[in-house]
């Protein structure tokens, strides 16, 4: 094995390390009050603060010293060019509407992909202390302040197909401006009569997590980023789920879908296209 390459866990605890210290200095941060420094991006409810910078920084420190050589992509504008054939993935702060108003939901994503996809990731959640790892060559763990677990996601219960859509509890996400909005707004109006309920917290990667968890049977999102979305779709379909695509269509960007194999197909008939009128 050449100095740049690595085996997925190895990779692994690289990716542990570094969510978990991003995460410590967020949650130290959040429970010192409100950040002053506050921006948007893309649209005005599309927020930044110091606290994303802050965690972005000591990711990309940690990283350059863990493995010099590999990429970079953060959300934030970080990007470096990788030489070993690797690169890092990175969410410094999903969530950062929830984090900025006190909701306790929001993560740290770190995933690491070669040129044929991710090998390793890590969601942690500072507020519960729970980690969600995978690589690509083995299953999804969850270790939390109950001990660790093996994530088999909603296939533990089995029996998922069209029938079961009407039981389904279903997390998507909204995206930022307001023309997509209004579309999203036509395609859950179509769903919200055909499933238990539907689930919108905000954060990208935790929502992944938890499908990957069963605490949820399906997630969907448009407008995903790959920082959003890396580490969380290999945790799914590390715990055996279906990831899907979400085609482009008018007003409706590209997006993903997690879902045990069964429950997908019927639901990405219902949220994959446009809405009728």
């Amino acid at each position: 094995m050449s100095p740049g390459e690595a085996a997925p866990d190895e990779l692994l605890e690289v990716a542990v390390e570094a969510a978990r210290m991003a995460g410590a200095l967020l949650l130290e941060r959040a429970r010192a009050g409100a950040e002053r420094e506050v921006s948007s991006k893309s649209t005005p409810t599309d927020l930044v603060s110091e606290a994303d910078l802050a965690s972005e920084r000591a990711i990309r420190e940690l990283l350059s010293e863990r493995r010099p050589g590999d990429g970079f992509l953060g959300e934030e504008g970080g990007a470096a060019e990788s030489v070993s054939g690797l690169s890092w993935v990175v969410d410094p702060l999903d969530g950062t509407v929830n984090f900025l108003f006190g909701i306790p939901q929001w993560c740290v994503s770190v995933a690491v992909q070669d040129r044929t996809g991710t090998v390793a990731g890590a969601v942690y959640d500072p507020n519960r202390d729970e980690l969600f790892t995978a690589t690509s060559d083995a299953r999804a763990l969850l270790t939390g302040p109950a001990g660790t677990v093996e994530l088999a996601g909603a296939v533990e219960r089995g029996g998922y197909g069209p029938e079961a859509l009407p039981g389904a509890m279903v997390a998507t996400g909204l995206a930022y401006d307001a023309d997509v909005r209004a579309a999203q707004a036509k395609v859950l109006a179509r769903l919200a009569p055909r499933v238990r309920d539907i689930r919108r917290f905000g954060s990208a990667a935790l929502d992944l997590a938890w499908t990957a968890a069963g605490r949820y049977d399906a997630y969907f999102e448009r407008t995903v980023k790959p920082w959003d979305i890396a580490a969380g779709a290999l945790i799914c379909e590390s715990a055996g789920l279906s990831v899907l695509e979400l085609a482009v269509y008018e007003n409706l960007p590209w997006g993903i879908l997690a879902a045990p194999a069964g429950l997908a197909e019927p639901l990405l008939e219902l949220v994959g296209g446009p809405s009728s009128d």
